[in-house]
C-alpha cells in the first residue's frame, strides 16, 4: 500500500467518525428567571453547569440563558422546557395559577421554616403525587425556598390589621390566596416584574424571602421587613423545580445520562435547599446596613394570622377530591415527611 493511500484512507476514517465524535458534545439550552449576579445563578446554576462539563470531560456543556434572554415569560418556562424550546429550567410551578395543584401543598402559609427539610420532603411527595403534573419533563431537583417574609414601603405590618388596603404582591396561587385572608389586596406576579411594580407604587409592598433581595436591590425600595417568629414555620414558601427536557435526557449516551442522574435526585434537591437556608443572612445584612426597620411579629400575634389562613387547608383538600385525589391524605403525607425530615 502506497503512502499516499494509507493517507488517503486514514483521512477517510477520520472524516467517517467525525460526525460521532460530534454527536457526543451536547450544549444544554438553560433557561430561568434569574439575572447573572442572583444567588440562585451563581450558586447553583454555574456550579451544576461546570460539574456537568466536569464530569463528562466536556462531553456535556450549557448556554445558559438568564434573566428569560431567550424570551417569553417567567409563566412559559414549564412548557418551554416541556416542549423543547429549552432544554433545561430552573422556574416556579405556582407561577401558573393551578397547574401543578399537587405541589402547593408547600405553598400553603405555616409549612415549614427550612428549606433543606423543605426540599427533602417534596422530593418524596413529588414520586408519589406529583410527576404525573410533568409530562413530557425530566424533574432533576425540587425544594423550597428560605422563609417568605413582608417588605413594605411605607408602613410597617406589625398585626393582622395592618394588612388591611395594602396592595400585596405574591408570587403563587397559594401566597396570592394568604394575603386575601390576612385583609390584603393580593397581587400576583412572577419575581422579574416586582422592581418595575414596586418603584411604580403599583404595589405597597410583596412577599419575598431574603436570599432573592441583593440582586435586585429591593431592599433600597422598601423600609420596612416583618420577620415571623423563628419558634413558628415560616409565614409562606414557595416550591421550585429544576427540570429537564424528556425528549433530550432520552436521547444522551448512558456516559452523559449518568452525569446528569449523578448531578439530580433527593440527595441533590437538600442540597439545594442548604444553599437556600444559608443565603438569609447576606440578603438580610445589606438591608440593616441601609438602615431599614425590621419588626419581629411575636407568636402570640402570629397566631391570629394561622386562625385567619386556617381556611386554606381545607380549600386544598377540597381540590384535590375534585380533581379524584386523596386531598386529606396528600396533606397529612406532606405534613409527615416535614416533621421525619425536621428530626
Amino acid at each position: 500500500m502506497t503512502r499516499t493511500l494509507r493517507s488517503a484512507l486514514a483521512l477517510a476514517a477520520t472524516l467517517a467518525l467525525a460526525p460521532f465524535a460530534q454527536a457526543q458534545e451536547v450544549t444544554l439550552k438553560f433557561h430561568h428567571i434569574w439575572n447573572t449576579q442572583a444567588m440562585a445563578a451563581v450558586n447553583v446554576i454555574a456550579p451544576w453547569c461546570d460539574k456537568i462539563a466536569k464530569e463528562s470531560a466536556n462531553k456535556l456543556k450549557c448556554q445558559v440563558y438568564p434573566a428569560m434572554s431567550m424570551g417569553g415569560t417567567p409563566q412559559q418556562l414549564v412548557d418551554q422546557v416541556k416542549d423543547g424550546v429549552a432544554d433545561v429550567v430552573i422556574t416556579l410551578p405556582g407561577y401558573t395559577a393551578g397547574r401543578f395543584p399537587a405541589l402547593e401543598v408547600f405553598e400553603l402559609p405555616f409549612m415549614t421554616n427550612s428549606a433543606e427539610v423543605g426540599a427533602r420532603a417534596a422530593w418524596d411527595y413529588l414520586q408519589k403525587y406529583a410527576l404525573k403534573e410533568f409530562p413530557g419533563t425530566k424533574v432533576l431537583a425540587i425544594w423550597v425556598h428560605d422563609e417568605g417574609y413582608v417588605h413594605t414601603r411605607e408602613k410597617a405590618i406589625k398585626t393582622l390589621d395592618d394588612f388591611k388596603g395594602l396592595k400585596m404582591r405574591a408570587p403563587t396561587r397559594q401566597t396570592n390566596k394568604l394575603l386575601a385572608r390576612l385583609g390584603a389586596s393580593p397581587v400576583g406576579m412572577p419575581l422579574p416584574a416586582v422592581v418595575d411594580a414596586v418603584s411604580k407604587g403599583t404595589i405597597d409592598g410583596f412577599l419575598l424571602p431574603w436570599e432573592v433581595m441583593p440582586s435586585l436591590k429591593l431592599h433600597e425600595m422598601v423600609k420596612f421587613h416583618s420577620e415571623t417568629d423563628p419558634s413558628r414555620p415560616a409565614l409562606y414558601s414557595a416550591v421550585f423545580v429544576f427540570a429537564m427536557n424528556q425528549a433530550k435526557y432520552d436521547s444522551l449516551p448512558a456516559d452523559l445520562k449518568k452525569v446528569i442522574d449523578n448531578n439530580a435526585g433527593a440527595a441533590y434537591s437538600q442540597a439545594i435547599g442548604k444553599i437556600w437556608d444559608s443565603s438569609q443572612a447576606a440578603g438580610r445584612k445589606l438591608a440593616q446596613e441601609r438602615g431599614n426597620t425590621f419588626t419581629m411579629i411575636p407568636a402570640s400575634e402570629l397566631d391570629n394570622w394561622v386562625k385567619a389562613a386556617a381556611p386554606l387547608y381545607d380549600d386544598f383538600v377540597v381540590d384535590m377530591d375534585k380533581r379524584g385525589q386523596p386531598g386529606k391524605q396528600m396533606l397529612q403525607d406532606a405534613r409527615d415527611l416535614l416533621v421525619k425530615y425536621r428530626k
